[in-house]
C-alpha cells in the first residue's frame, strides 16, 4: 500500500491500484472524493474556502484552496487519467463548525453550500456524504476498491 497524503488546499489523483489517498484534520474544510471504477482512477480534494473571489491571485497559484476552482481542477485531473464523468462516484465529508460557537463565520456551512451549487450547475450527484457537525474527520480513498472511509475524532468509522 502506498499512502499519499493530501494536505490542506491540495488535491491528488491516482490510477495506481496500490495507492490510498488520505487527508487529515478536516474541520470546516471539505474533502471531495471522486472515483471511476472502470479505470480505477480516483482523486481527493481538500478545499478550505467557498469562493476564489476572496483572493484571485491565490486561486491562480493554489486552485485547490477554493471550491469553485478546486472542484473543476479535481475532475479535469481525473479525466487526464482516463476517468469519465458519467461513471464517477462523488463523496464528500467535512464542513464542520469548529471553534465558531457563536456561528459568526459559518465557513463549514458556506463551503457545503458552495459545493452543492457547483454540483447542481454541473449536473453532478453526491453518492455519499458525512458533513456538518462539530468534529474533525480523516478521509481516505482506496484506489483498488473505491472504498471511502471517514474517521471522526471519536474514532467512529464510516464507509461512504
Amino acid at each position: 500500500m502506498n499512502r499519499i497524503v493530501v494536505g490542506i488546499s491540495d488535491l491528488k489523483v491516482s490510477g495506481g491500484v496500490e495507492d490510498v489517498l488520505i487527508t487529515y484534520a478536516l474541520g470546516s474544510c471539505i474533502a471531495v472524493v471522486v472515483y471511476d471504477s472502470v479505470v480505477k482512477v480516483g482523486g481527493l480534494l481538500h478545499f478550505m474556502l467557498p469562493n476564489s473571489s476572496l483572493d484571485l491571485n491565490k486561486s491562480r497559484v493554489t486552485p485547490a484552496m477554493f471550491a469553485d476552482t478546486g472542484i473543476p481542477f479535481l475532475f479535469k485531473s481525473c479525466y487526464k487519467l482516463g476517468a469519465e464523468k458519467r461513471r464517477m462516484t462523488v463523496k464528500i465529508a467535512g464542513g464542520a463548525s469548529i471553534l465558531d460557537n457563536a456561528k459568526h463565520f459559518r465557513i463549514g456551512q458556506r463551503n457545503i453550500t458552495a459545493l452543492r451549487k457547483i454540483f447542481w450547475r454541473n449536473n453532478v450527484l453526491i453518492d455519499g456524504e458525512d458533513t456538518g457537525g462539530d468534529h474533525n474527520r480523516t478521509v481516505s480513498l482506496d484506489i483498488s476498491t473505491g472504498k471511502v472511509v471517514v474517521k471522526n475524532s471519536s474514532r467512529i468509522l464510516l464507509e461512504l
